[in-house]
């Protein structure tokens, strides 16, 4: 008689629901728990297989009628700034990076409200309490770090102005969330960002970005594309576009 292995990765499927993305179609979604001391490395493979972390829990899209969510990944070490990049970074250029470790704070959290508030207050996050923002910043069995991204406005610390909660793989580092300040709506800080993640893996010899889910036709995904070169994860496996 044989047995399952009894830390042996369990997956479940959610029922229907409405896809958050694309109008009039219905989403479904696989998911695992991430937790004990193999989810790094279960981290690490599910991440490389198109899934993405929340909090405790690795999921991805299992939708029976629809394969539009395509996980991307930037080539950090090829890529190359255009005009617009270069613009944004210049334009940013008294914003500071600093990375710390995944603790949730009040500046955070009235930053992330401001956040939602602005742009998502009808999204399935806009009721997140205190307690919520910080299991999703602190409820991690993986290594996850939360950059802050501050203006340096003359104050003692500099204003905080955008945020980003990061995983750390073996191959890359993962975006896992990020938001920033509605009044700087105009500096593209999610594109800065992104750009600061590739510099960053860039430094460390980390070979990708992962941007989560590309969806063609959603104006929402639409700036994923922008970031080449990159991997999209296909049937065939990871594939190159430039």
């Amino acid at each position: 008689m044989s047995r399952e292995p009894r830390d042996a990765l369990q997956f479940y499927l959610t029922s229907r629901a409405p896809c958050p993305y694309l109008p009039g179609r219905e989403e479904r979604k696989v998911f695992t728990h991430l937790i004990g001391r193999r989810a790094p490395q279960v981290n690490d493979t599910l991440t490389q297989s198109g899934f993405r972390r929340s909090q405790t829990i690795a999921y991805r899209p299992a939708c029976e009628a629809c394969q539009a969510c395509v996980s991307v990944r930037v080539k950090a070490a090829e890529f190359s700034l255009n005009r617009s990049f270069r613009r944004i970074l210049a334009q940013n250029a008294q914003i500071s990076a600093l990375e710390m470790p995944n603790r949730a704070t009040p500046e955070l959290y009235r930053l992330f409200r401001a956040y939602l508030d602005s742009r998502h207050s009808d999204g399935g996050m806009a009721d997140m309490s205190v307690l919520d923002f910080s299991m999703m910043i602190e409820d991690s069995h993986v290594q996850t770090s939360v950059t802050h991204y501050r203006l340096d406005d003359g104050s003692p610390n500099g204003r905080l102005v955008a945020a980003c909660l990061t995983d750390h793989l073996a191959d890359g580092l993962s975006m896992v969330y990020s938001f920033y300040d509605p009044e700087f709506t105009e500096r593209s800080l999610g594109t800065l960002m992104i750009l600061d993640h590739i510099f960053t893996a860039r430094r460390r010899a980390l070979p990708h970005v992962y941007l989560g889910y590309w969806i063609e036709g959603s104006r929402k995904m639409a700036y994923k594309a922008l970031f080449l070169p990159q991997e999209r994860l296909w049937m065939d496996g990871w594939i190159r576009v430039d």
